[in-house]
């Protein structure tokens, strides 16, 4: 699918999801064919003309200035990461794509990124890359998020775990969130946030058409169109070693929406959901789960 298309579905299921009466259209009781705002309607709350805006959803017209991509961003009433998309999905359907079909390196954990890690051995912490793949994690990490899986599975890139596919076609994965829907909205939410950013990248092309032809839960949220930036959430777990407790978990960016990410798990001050992660703590085997580089002692220097 091309960046043309790919911005024009944008603004249709955008457009679609917008009621005239939360936006003070008066509706004089007629019955719509479609759902949500006419495009007339979203044109003039834009203040573009009608072909226009009907020329950029159908990807007739390229290079939409900066200004008026905020005025349809204000009148789609999208928020601040919604709007960064928005000007992505543009920019992507106003180049060529050279660069599709080349399928990217493997990716490596930094020394910086290994180190940090390291320095983080009391709290669950992952390291995730761009298309969410495990590139490591340390051994409360593992406990948490992947205890039924092999802790050396990262330092092996064809058989890397891969966040997204754990929430979506993995049982154990699924059944560690209480509320499921809300941890797979923000899966998929960041991933097109991350799709609009990186439109060349088949690996992650890749992936989407999987998750979408094994999970209809994940078919039906990529439809939605909806964007995430998923920096910091607040969730409920089922641990089946130590049961619920309720950890907030915090995304250490390495750049904007690219590159390695952290994901840490922490939890409140004398709470019981700390004392639960002592307890995880306690009953998790010591498996040497360190990065290679980190393993070796040579963490020294940047990524």
């Amino acid at each position: 699918m091309n960046g043309k298309v790919r911005l024009g579905e944008f603004l249709q299921t955008r457009r679609s999801q917008l009621q005239p009466g939360d936006l003070g259209i008066p509706g004089y009781g007629e019955r719509r064919r479609v759902p949500g705002l006419r495009r007339e309607e979203l044109a003039s709350l834009a203040g573009v003309s009608v072909s226009y805006y009907t020329r950029l959803e159908q990807g007739q017209s390229l290079n939409a200035s900066p200004q008026v991509l905020d005025a349809i961003a204000r009148a789609l009433r999208l928020e601040e990461a919604e709007r960064l998309h928005l000007h992505n999905l543009a920019r992507s359907s106003a180049t060529t794509g050279s660069g599709r079909g080349r399928r990217p390196a493997p990716e490596r954990v930094t020394d910086a990124t290994g180190q940090l890690l390291e320095a983080l051995a009391h709290v669950p912490a992952i390291v995730t890359g761009r298309r969410s793949d495990v590139l490591a994690w340390n051994r409360l990490g593992h406990a948490l998020f992947g205890g039924h899986l092999d802790p050396g599975a990262p330092d092996r890139p064809a058989g890397r775990p891969n966040m997204a596919r754990l929430v979506f076609l993995d049982a154990h994965t699924r059944d560690l969130y209480a509320d499921w829907p809300a941890k797979a909205r923000a899966v998929v939410g960041n991933l097109r946030l991350v799709a609009g950013l990186h439109p060349d990248d088949t690996a992650l092309h890749a992936l989407v058409g999987e998750l979408s032809a094994k999970s209809a839960d994940f078919a039906s949220m990529w439809a939605d169109h909806r964007v995430t930036a998923c920096s910091v959430a607040t969730y409920e777990m089922r641990h089946p070693l130590v049961g619920p407790l309720t950890v907030t978990q915090q995304t250490l960016s390495q750049g904007q929406w690219q590159g390695q990410n952290i994901v840490v798990a922490t939890t409140e001050a004398d709470s019981p959901a700390r004392t639960t992660l002592a307890l995880l703590a306690q009953v998790t085997p010591q498996h040497d789960t360190a990065p290679p580089g980190i393993r070796a002692g040579s963490g020294s220097g940047s990524g």
